[in-house]
């Protein structure tokens, strides 16, 4: 298990409580966070486990979950039983998101993680899961900002969330949401470079941006700023920051110039995927989709230019604890 780790922004004073605990099982991977309250509405983390599993391998071609990806699943969820289980009876929510909702067999793996793993496993839908980010992600909007926009590229769909400030009573509102079926299992099943890549994922966020301007004000880049989540855009940090290793402490809220972040991809398409895995905070797990990752992430940031983009190694589980935790 790994060292305690606060997120509460309160230097750590912890109120005494009980834990609660998180699970993300995205298409890409199966996260775990176990965290108790602390005072000024945070929380200290004190477990947290992460696996690839790659879920919704194969489930755009074929409609179905694989045998192999339920079994690599039910075994990563086994190991957050097992951790769970040194907690006590922890009140839990796991979800799982776009590879359960696309796929045709998904109830095959709820019964199978429910019946191995003793874990009750709940589908969220589009809307659910945009807004558990959101109240993940809210306390790093920016204070000098009045908004920001929200994206999590994830492995079988990617989320947008518009925040604003509400400048009476101070509090972050979700303005605008959004799921598209971009995400970097699927895309990267195509087999297409870059550039195709990116010619196919553009019209997707052309067509959100129009959306976003249809259903509110045209989100104003020059006071707002963009709020990134999920595998792709906090490797991209690490590789900016030229960390030797992936470390959270150092990428979550660290802010990032946005055309610096765009000469990081494309230094990284212009690699191989061997010479990807090399590269310290990538590695041969995450190598192969950084392209569609990379071409996601440039396609979005053309319809949203804003200038700064803060990073944020946080997303659906903080929201489920927030939550969890609130209404306690």
């Amino acid at each position: 298990m790994r060292a305690p780790e606060d997120r509460s922004g309160d230097g750590g004073l912890v109120r005494k409580g009980r834990a609660y605990a998180a699970i993300d099982l995205g298409t890409n991977n199966c996260r775990l966070l176990v965290a108790q309250p602390s005072r000024g509405g945070g929380f200290r983390v004190l477990d947290s486990f992460s696996r690839i599993v790659r879920l919704g391998e194969g489930v755009a071609r074929s409609g179905a979950l694989s045998e192999d990806a339920m079994s690599r699943t039910v075994a990563a969820l086994k190991v957050c039983a097992h951790r769970l289980r040194r907690h006590g009876a922890v009140p839990l929510r796991a979800v799982a998101t776009a590879a359960c909702r696309h796929a045709n067999n998904a109830g095959a793996l709820v019964a199978r993680v429910e019946e191995e793993a003793g874990i009750r496993l709940e589908i969220v839908s589009e809307a659910e899961e945009a807004r558990l980010a959101a109240i993940g992600c809210a306390p790093l909007v920016g204070r000098d900002y009045d908004g920001a926009l929200v994206f999590d590229i994830g492995g079988g769909s990617t989320e947008m969330i518009w925040l604003r400030r509400n400048v009476e009573t101070q509090t972050i509102e979700t303005v605008f949401a959004a799921s598209v079926p971009v995400g970097v299992v699927s895309l990267s099943e195509t087999g297409g470079d870059y550039a195709s890549l990116l010619c196919e994922v553009t019209p997707v966020f052309v067509e959100v941006a129009r959306a976003m301007k249809e259903a509110a004000d045209p989100l104003p880049v020059e006071s707002h700023h963009l709020l990134g989540t999920s595998g792709t855009v906090t490797t991209l940090a690490g590789v900016s920051l030229g960390l030797p290793r992936y470390d959270r402490r150092k990428i979550d809220g660290s802010w990032h110039e946005r055309l610096h972040l765009l000469d990081v991809v494309a230094r990284l398409v212009a690699l191989s995927s061997a010479e990807r895995a090399e590269l310290p905070c990538i590695g041969p797990a995450r190598a192969d989709l950084m392209t569609a990752g990379c071409a996601a992430f440039a396609a979005l940031q053309a319809q949203w230019p804003c200038a700064r983009l803060r990073v944020a190694d946080r997303g659906l589980r903080e929201g489920i604890l927030r939550e969890l935790m609130a209404h306690a």
